[in-house]
């Protein structure tokens, strides 16, 4: 079975306005993104990562090497109806409400009317937006913005997601909720690319990761692979009483070694508080 996303040998480069100079965006950049797996295209500002999401969905031609979906040349419109896209910034219709925009990108993605309605309920609640689907848009939060995004790249139920920034804006329940929707995603079979700053995040849900630097592929492999540290190994003590904290104290003291106390991060905690009832375990 051909890849998902299949990117070869692919450049672009851009004439700069009243100039004869062009700048590369992209450079030679190969990349195979398999299916059912949720990949992390990461990468500063600047290095390339939209220019190869738009090459990717075909919105732009690249200037050399070629782009597939699914099998087929992404510059193929017959590609881009398997693919749901959310962009970093979605512009949408302010005058639709929630659930009205649904129903107008079910309708351009093909889904048939009699299902139509189910789909939208079931994505409005799926989102968290059950309560707001019959608000204007145009009063919709960032975060609320966001999570329609998400929606409207759902509904045509897609073998592919392209999803730029998809948390951008989002509090940190949002971020998470996002998340657990894409491992969903993955779990039904479905292929993510996804393009985000927020590193905490793609390192806990995607399956490979890719930066980019300069237009160029600086490092590809495994979450696992990229995040393994060679240098010093761990281990986890549960049930610890004093005296066995004392001895153990004792014997990294002879041996030289580091030892420190497990901490959570500043996101677990504050879902911890606003998810329960505001008191920690």
């Amino acid at each position: 079975m051909s890849a998902a996303i299949s990117i070869q040998g692919v450049s672009k480069d851009f004439r700069i306005p009243g100039s004869k100079r062009r700048l590369r965006a992209v450079d030679n950049l190969n990349l195979e993104i398999e299916r059912g797996s949720v990949f992390g295209l990461l990468g500063p500002n600047g290095s390339g990562k939209s220019t190869t999401i738009k090459m990717a969905l075909g919105l732009v031609r690249p200037s050399k090497g070629k782009c597939e979906i699914l099998g087929n040349s992404s510059l193929e419109s017959s590609a881009r109806k398997r693919i749901g896209y959310l962009p970093e910034a979605p512009c949408f219709q302010r005058f639709l409400t929630g659930r009205e925009l649904l129903f107008y990108f079910g309708k351009l993605s093909g889904v048939k009317k009699t299902d139509l309605e189910d789909r939208v309920n079931s994505l409005l609640v799926r989102v968290g937006l059950e309560d707001a689907g019959d608000r204007r848009v145009g009063g919709y939060s960032k975060g609320m913005l966001q999570r329609i995004g998400l929606a409207q790249a759902m509904v045509g139920d897609p073998e592919l997601f392209i999803l730029d920034e998809p948390t951008a804006g989002v509090d940190p329940i949002g971020a998470a909720d996002i998340a657990a929707i894409i491992r969903e995603v993955r779990e039904e079979g479905k292929t993510v690319l996804l393009c985000s700053h927020l590193l905490s995040k793609v390192e806990t849900i995607c399956d490979r990761a890719a930066i980019m630097v300069k237009g160029k592929l600086a490092l590809e492999g495994s979450v696992e692979s990229l995040t393994a540290a060679t240098d010093f190994s761990s281990a986890r003590i549960e049930g610890l009483s004093a005296e066995g904290r004392k001895q153990l104290e004792t014997f990294a003291a002879e041996w030289h070694f580091d030892l420190s106390t497990p901490r959570r991060s500043l996101e677990e905690l504050f879902l911890e508080l606003a998810k329960g009832d505001g008191d920690l375990e």
